[in-house]
């Protein structure tokens, strides 16, 4: 494959459709009227002032547009603005926007019914769900899944059941991790802002071990050892029902864990008695070449958590795990109204089959090598020095900016700035890592070889104009 990048005529942002307004016939709004003429204003900037009036702050959005329909990995927004996506909708749409299989399976199963709660009366979708995730997940021993509606109910059941299995409370997570916005999970996630400030006190018997970090000299031993010493200081291993880990990390960074240090904590876990969960809510779903991130490692967890592309768009997470740790909760301990949503269930197993059918197992691993190649001559050609770091497994990518190699300082002020300038020309990205200054790549499996070639160009010329405004 060669590594040159080929330019591609396009207009950016392209504008698909110009409608005209008609002026309105009386020149002066009453009050009353004025939010009804507000609500008939579709521009972006419309729409940010009524969001600003409406939504609560605390809802970040990366772009300041606002989405009308999508394709693949192509998005529109409401003034005819065509994007391309690198973000996926934070790593959701493994199988791209709106997908053929997965929004027919949806459309035919809402012919039947939408909601009935699994609690009250059950349904077929549920079952072939959990049968096809206990089939999925690592390992040759019998398994069971729960389904329920985000990754943080996900990780909280995760924990729940763990700590019935065990008879055990104790929580243990790693710097970096992200498990959460709710406040058991905000308790496991190492990262303080935006996420944990100024919202605690977190609950107890929840610890942090550190992570492995080039960055930080933290090697596997290092960490193995402050886990060891965590034991010994805070953390009594004989206490401590779980010890959760991402695969790769994702908010932290898209950081794989070492495999050496994934096998050594599946040994620490059946030396204490203690259950290792793996966070797969990001990873999961073809995202790094595998089903879950964690067969790399070759280690089968005890729990796995699921969320995000499994559905292809459709709100629905998961736990599945060991059948006699699902097992420990007593009938009614597990669930919830909304858990398992038939419609979002036959979306699931439409995304699956289409994992399966389209290859895109093997499409990430290849999109991965592309990424890793493009990128390093972009940067070597573009921004010497600048990159630091082009990490990750399969198509679960980062791009980490310094200020220059020697000293290896976060430069979250040029990582903003690429992610603005790409947005200018036509290309969503977005930001993550422990200072932000690492860009990830989570742009849909589906996407066609063009669009690829698109985004990257695309991404080169922000990076060079991100560049030249910050050496102005």
């Amino acid at each position: 494959m060669s590594n040159t990048v080929k330019k591609k005529t396009r207009k950016t942002p392209t504008k698909t459709m110009a409608k005209a307004k008609a002026k309105p016939a009386v020149s002066v709004v009453t009050d009353a009227a004025a939010p009804a003429a507000a609500a008939n204003d579709k521009t972006n900037a419309a729409l940010v002032a009524r969001r600003d009036a409406a939504v609560a702050r605390g809802v970040a959005s990366a772009a300041p547009v606002y989405a009308d329909h999508a394709e693949n990995a192509e998005l529109w927004d409401v003034e005819g603005n065509r994007y391309v996506d690198f973000a996926g909708g934070i790593a959701v749409l493994n199988t791209g926007h709106r997908h053929p299989k997965v929004v027919a399976a949806a459309k035919a199963q809402e012919d039947h019914y939408t909601h009935t709660s699994f609690q009250v009366v059950p349904y077929e979708p549920y079952v072939a769900l959990a049968e096809k995730l206990n089939a999925l997940a690592p390992g040759d021993h019998a398994k069971k899944s729960l389904l329920v509606t985000t990754g943080a109910e996900a990780v909280e059941n995760a924990v729940k059941i763990a700590r019935a299995a065990t008879g055990r409370p104790g929580v243990i997570a790693f710097t970096g991790g992200y498990h959460g916005r709710t406040l058991l999970t905000l308790g496991m996630t190492g990262k303080v802002s935006p996420y944990k400030k100024d919202v605690g006190p977190f609950p107890s018997d929840i610890f942090r071990a550190p992570f492995p970090s080039l960055r930080d000299g933290i090697t596997v031993q290092d960490a193995l050892t402050g886990l060891q010493n965590l034991f010994l200081t805070d953390a009594q291993p004989e206490r401590i029902a779980c010890i959760i880990i991402e695969p790769v990390l994702g908010e932290g960074g898209y950081t794989p864990v070492p495999f050496e240090m994934m096998t050594a904590l599946r040994d620490i876990c059946d030396q204490h008695g203690i259950m290792l969960i793996a966070d797969e809510i990001q990873a999961g779903f073809g995202r790094t070449g595998t089903w879950f991130a964690i067969e790399h490692s070759g280690v089968v967890p005890d729990l796995i958590t699921v969320a995000k592309s499994m559905a292809g768009g459709y709100p629905i997470a998961g736990v599945i795990g060991r059948a006699e740790v699902m097992d420990a909760v007593i009938p009614g301990g597990l669930g919830g109204t909304y858990g398992g949503n038939p419609v979002a269930c036959a979306a699931a197993l439409a995304a699956i089959e289409a994992i399966e059918e389209e290859g895109l197992l093997a499409r990430s691993t290849a999109l991965g090598e592309t990424f890793r190649a493009r990128f390093a001559e972009v940067g070597a050609r573009v921004a010497p020095y600048r990159m630091w770091d082009i990490r990750g497994l399969g198509a679960m990518l980062a791009i980490e900016f310094v200020t220059d190699f020697e000293t290896a300082t976060p430069d979250a002020a040029l990582t903003k700035a690429v992610v603005a300038h790409a947005l200018k020309r036509g290309l969503i990205l977005l930001a993550c890592g422990m200072h932000g200054n690492a860009l990830r790549i989570m742009v849909p499996l589906t996407a066609s070889d063009a669009i690829i070639d698109e985004g990257i160009a695309i991404f080169e010329e922000a990076l060079i104009a991100a560049m030249a405004e910050q050496q102005a």
